[in-house]
């Protein structure tokens, strides 16, 4: 009984061993993949890759070198583009400037960006899986067409925007702080699965210095990306209880993603989101009525066209009141839907948007007294000619102070001109900065808050300022990745064009401590190591047994020895594991003789 026992335990290892020889030729697979990355549907175009060969001609190496550097600079830019969605709007609005009409081309740049990324990896991923199979590679002549215009498009659309908006390389980066340990543990699958047909060409090559090149490439890339999380930082990185509080929300403009910016329905709407301040921009008219009006010209946001078609181009600032408030301020948000959001909107809120005017800063002031938020504007300097050119100060301090209810402790003063007279007028105003100056100046001026670019943010900056009673202030933070890293860097408010998303997150996006983070990494590593060195063993073994097989010696009637070549699965058919142990005897017994 325990000898049957043994003969069944031997035959069952010797069956698996027979299926771990065998090669499976998977022909409707093979024809799908050979067809779709060369166009090569027929059977005799195929060619499989034999013992020692490369898996393709220098000509074929070429393009499957530029599909993989494709791939890297078509990643590479659809991240770019993808974490600069947080300033799609400012894009835009360049764009309109120079062409001098709205149109989203942001998302038109972020839809080819995606087609060309999902192209190359679709043939990256065919390609992997014709070396997997063991075939050579012969990529079509129309993929290598789209190939060259994919790494056209990625290198000059790249370059154009290094030039144009290069502080978008400083998003980038900042966007590592969050993304970068879930990149890491993609990386390291990415390349484990990668090993698998690696491995598979590296034994099969009778080239010591193509195996030694492929080999050096592979662990040198490997060893980089296990290597990346020592050198990384987050300040998501860190223990929950040294989590600071939720960073306050100031509606930029309102909430233009609800309703036209700088209307009283786009701050009715900030407020009702969670806003606890406003942000707005300030002009003041022919006649010395400050309004609310972010653009230097009427064109964007208004029908000035309709009603003043021969003063489209003129400054806002040379309108009188009385002909701004005959203006729509309304219509153009449903028509240029600047935020892709207007579609979401109910009927009445349509209705109540199409009728929009322009805003004066007396009804903006009286509202966020009524609702008391804080407010916070720049403040425009009309043009030469114009009866304010130098009494704008004056004339804006009047309004706040004589002709609404807002208490000035609610006014976060922004402006830097004449700003000792401003404190001697009215020094209950929170005097705030703009721009990054040494402490013992903001001290001296009396400044309580700094209004700073996101691409300033940085956790040492936050904790020296508010070392002397600084609070900083970040514009212009949208995308709930970019609020998350200003909660993680202690940031006291920060303006936002999407309140109504940020106010319903109840913590960061990332937030793990050191200790579950170095455990994170380390094991992803170590598993991945472990996968990598079984898969390597797993091929060295098999083309070592399978090289036993392919060159047996048979002894001839004359006494002479002959060597013939096959591939294991010409040797036998598997009908069951028992067949298979009984044939892999067999040829073990040929062998021995």
């Amino acid at each position: 009984m325990a000898s049957t026992l043994s003969q069944l335990q031997v035959g069952w290892l010797r069956g698996l061993r027979a299926k771990l020889l065998q090669r499976h030729k998977h022909q409707p697979l093979v024809s799908c993949l050979v067809g779709l990355y060369g166009c090569r549907w027929r059977r005799c175009e195929r060619s499989f890759t034999q013992q020692g060969e490369c898996c393709c001609n220098k000509l074929e190496g070429v393009s499957f070198a530029l599909l993989v550097v494709a791939f890297c600079l078509t990643l590479v830019f659809l991240y770019f583009w993808g974490q600069a969605k947080n300033d799609y709007n400012d894009f835009d609005w360049f764009n309109f400037g120079i062409m001098g009409f709205w149109f989203p081309w942001s998302v038109v740049l972020l839809v080819i960006a995606a087609g060309f990324f999902t192209y190359i990896t679709v043939l990256v991923l065919l390609a992997v899986c014709l070396l997997s199979e063991g075939q050579k590679l012969y990529l079509h002549w129309s993929h290598k067409i789209m190939l060259l215009v994919s790494l056209t498009f990625s290198i000059v659309a790249t370059a154009v925007l290094s030039d144009l908006w290069s502080k978008e390389w400083k998003t980038l980066l900042l966007s590592f702080q969050i993304t970068a340990p879930y990149l890491h543990v993609g990386g390291v699958l990415l390349m484990t699965a990668l090993a698998w047909p690696i491995a598979l060409h590296f034994f099969q090559m009778s080239s010591r210095v193509r195996r030694a090149l492929i080999l050096g490439l592979f662990l040198s890339l490997l060893s980089a990306l296990y290597l990346v999380p020592l050198g990384m930082y987050s300040p998501c990185i860190k223990e929950d209880k040294t989590l600071g509080p939720k960073p306050a929300l100031i509606g930029h403009r309102g909430a233009p993603m609800l309703a036209p910016e700088n209307t009283l329905m786009s701050f009715e709407k900030a407020v009702d989101a969670g806003s606890e301040g406003l942000e707005t921009d300030v002009t003041i008219s022919s006649d010395g009525v400050p309004f609310l009006m972010h653009d230097q010209t009427l064109r964007r946001t208004t029908n000035i066209h309709e009603v003043y078609p021969n003063k489209t181009d003129h400054p806002a600032a040379m309108f009188t009141w009385t002909e701004l408030e005959s203006l729509n301020a309304g219509a153009w948000f449903l028509s240029h839907d600047p935020f892709g959001t207007a579609g979401s909107l109910s009927a009445d809120d349509r209705l109540q948007a199409e009728k929009q005017s322009v805003c004066s800063l007396q009804d903006f002031l009286q509202l966020a007294a009524q609702k008391e938020k804080l407010v916070i504007f720049d403040l425009y300097r009309p043009p030469r000619g114009h009866p304010y050119r130098d009494t704008w100060i004056q004339r804006t301090l009047e309004v706040i102070k004589n002709e609404s209810s807002i208490l000035s402790s609610q006014v976060l003063w922004l402006p830097s001109d004449l700003r000792a007279l401003v404190q001697e007028m009215d020094p209950d105003l929170q005097q705030t900065s703009g721009s990054r100056l040494p402490l013992e100046e903001l001290q001296s001026n009396n400044i309580v808050k700094l209004n700073l670019h996101y691409s300033h943010m940085s956790s040492q900056l936050v904790r020296e300022y508010a070392a002397v009673n600084i609070s900083t202030n970040l514009y212009v933070i949208s995308q709930p990745w970019l609020f998350s890293l200003a909660w993680c860097c202690g940031v006291q408010s920060i303006t936002t064009n999407n309140p109504q998303l940020l106010s319903t997150m109840k913590s960061p996006l990332l937030l793990m401590s050191p200790d579950e983070y170095s455990l994170m990494w380390i094991l992803t590593d170590v598993v991945s190591l472990m996968l990598i060195l079984s898969i390597f063993f797993f091929h060295w073994w098999r083309e070592r047994r399978l090289a036993d097989y392919s060159g047996v010696k048979i002894t001839a009637e004359n006494g002479t020895y002959s060597k013939f070549r096959t591939e294991l699965s010409d040797i036998w058919s598997v009908s069951s594991a028992n067949s298979q142990a009984e044939k892999m005897h067999n040829l073990a017994a040929v062998t021995e003789h």
